[in-house]
């Protein structure tokens, strides 16, 4: 057996258990949906709070538990708060919030959307747990 081969199958299989690292792979973070009155959902998180684990527990569940479509846009309701790190989302635009598209992923403003598909691909996503 070839050196190279022998350090192959050392270093792969470390390789494949690290954080985001291929499809199938558990990450180190949770994702819990909650529906609430009116057709918000309530997001909460445990292991990350960078914005697109939020982004990631709604696309998800939006796409397998909804069966939304994956062109179904999704919006920020309420937004991030320290204190309760929840984020709540809706199907539908919140009244009188400005719904403009934006340029960086975010869970403080109200009215910030995505496609649920957009949004559950930050399920996928390798820089997760690095706040990106």
């Amino acid at each position: 057996m070839k050196i190279s081969t022998l350090i192959s199958l050392i270093l792969v299989p470390g390789f494949a258990s690290a954080i985001g690292f291929g499809v199938g792979i558990r990450p180190a973070y949770q994702t819990t949906v909650t529906p609430m009155d009116g057709g918000v959902y309530e997001v909460a998180t445990s292991g990350s709070t960078a914005p697109v684990t939020y982004w990631c527990g709604i696309g998800d569940f939006a796409i397998r538990t909804l069966r939304t479509s994956a062109t179904q846009r999704i919006y920020i309701y309420r937004a991030y708060e320290p204190g309760v790190r929840t984020v709540q989302f809706s199907l539908t635009p919140p009244a009188g919030a400005d719904t403009s598209p934006g340029y960086s992923v975010t869970v403080k403003r109200v009215g910030a959307n995505m496609t649920a598909a957009s949004a559950q691909g930050y399920c996928y996503d390798n820089f997760m747990d690095l706040g990106f």
